[in-house]
């Protein structure tokens, strides 16, 4: 073919909170990267376009320090100092049926941070900015993409691009893995994830607390200053007429499962919805394609840990392919990439999986399972070195972690 109009070592396809992580740690490792987003990064950035906080897990801190992203988020990041699980109905300490979490017993880091979605987008476009070797196309979509002995996508202006691999990161629609046709399985949970900001009177103390209801969890993750977010999980229908409320209505609906452990509270801002699902992609890999985040995986939010799995997947994709390239080797090829799919399958699908029965098992009144479930959190409290290992594993500090996620360059 002639002459691409870019070329580049890597093209990304998405500019979200994988792509962009991704496109630095790539050129980082001394690739070159064009990254193409169908977003203007504007929009992206603006207050009323994801209302969503994510929970970063230790191991993630290091890596976006790694990547020069931290420095971005001064004021930004509240920290995870407890977090506390329980029913709905047998609440906190005043039971021995619950689950807390203490920083304190692993070290003394925090057990992650609480960082606003719209924040960690503008730090991660700052340090694109500053990062040489970054080409960012933006808004401009991807319309076709022919993989051969080389990966080339023509974009919606006409224009072209040409890499030694592409990597799809473009959401759990990812129109780059269908159109390459790799087929994915899952299943709609039946139930909606409620967002919205609340205020409240007392300090929160860093404590995010996470109340199983039969309608799904009800999750209160603490901000900077007097303020949570509210991840409150209802089945559809429940949901769309909690949404269809009046902002007082909306309000006393909210009261009565937060309780009032932290003074008086009111919703502020507002509300957004998310279908909740799970979805696996059947292969993550082909020749000159990889998956990384929502387009290889999509899994429940129970436990906040779905960004934190594609972080896992940016560390190790970045890793494998800057070590081929090293090496000499054709980044792209098939057995290369299939490297990354052997690092990373596992520990998504059991995740995911140990995710979905989490929330089956909680999302329920059923009585024997309620006792059995509330009888499991009160044993695992006890157990000083299972709530350890169940905090470890949370903070991504378990098993065969990529160098970024141990805070050291590729």
């Amino acid at each position: 073919m002639e002459k691409a109009d870019y070329e580049s070592d890597i093209l990304i396809v998405g500019g979200g909170l994988a792509g962009m992580p991704l496109a630095l740690a790539l050129a980082q490792g001394g690739l070159s990267v064009t990254l193409v987003d169908a977003l203007d990064p504007a929009t992206a950035t603006g207050a009323g376009f994801d209302g969503r906080v994510s929970a970063i897990a230790f191991s993630s801190c290091r890596m976006l320090a790694q990547l020069g992203v931290i420095k971005h988020l001064a004021g930004q990041m509240q920290p995870i100092n407890d977090i506390v699980v329980s029913d709905g109905r047998v609440r906190g300490p005043g039971s021995s049926l619950f689950l807390h979490f203490d920083h304190r017993e692993i070290g003394d880091e925090p057990l992650g941070h609480l960082i606003e979605n719209r924040h960690l987008r503008i730090a991660l476009q700052k340090a694109v900015e500053e990062t040489l070797g970054v080409r960012l196309i933006a808004p401009n979509a991807v319309k076709q993409i022919s993989y051969g002995a080389a990966a080339v996508a023509t974009l919606a202006d006409g224009s072209t691009v040409k890499a030694r691999v592409c990597f799809a990161a473009d959401g759990r629609g990812s129109p780059t893995r269908n159109a390459a046709g790799i087929k994915t399985v899952g299943w709609d949970y039946g139930q909606t994830g409620i967002v919205t900001t609340v205020e409240h009177e007392r300090p929160h103390e860093g404590v995010a607390q996470e109340y199983f209801l039969p309608g799904g969890p009800f999750a209160i993750l603490p901000m900077v200053g007097n303020r949570a977010s509210l991840v409150w999980t209802e089945r559809h229908e429940d949901a769309k007429a909690i949404l269809a409320l009046d902002d007082a209505a909306f309000a006393d609906e909210m009261r009565a499962r937060f309780g009032d452990y932290l003074g008086a509270c009111r919703p502020v801002g507002p509300r957004w919805s998310y279908p909740l699902s799970l979805q696996l992609a059947r292969d993550y890999v082909r020749p000159r394609l990889a998956l990384v985040g929502d387009a290889a995986h999509a899994i429940h939010p129970i436990a906040g840990q779905g960004l934190n799995l594609g972080w896992r997947d940016v560390a190790a994709a970045a890793q494998v392919v800057i070590e081929a390239a090293r090496l000499g080797q054709d980044i792209g090829a098939l057995d290369v990439l299939e490297r990354y799919q052997r690092w990373r399958r596992f520990d998504n699908v059991s995740l995911s999986l140990l995710m979905d029965g989490m929330n089956r098992l909680f999302s329920n009144d059923i009585g024997p399972l309620r006792l059995v479930r509330d009888l499991g959190l009160g044993a695992v409290n006890l157990m000083g070195p299972a709530r350890r290992l169940f905090m470890r594993h949370a903070g991504g500090s378990v098993g065969d972690l990529p160098r970024l996620l141990r805070g050291e360059a590729i």
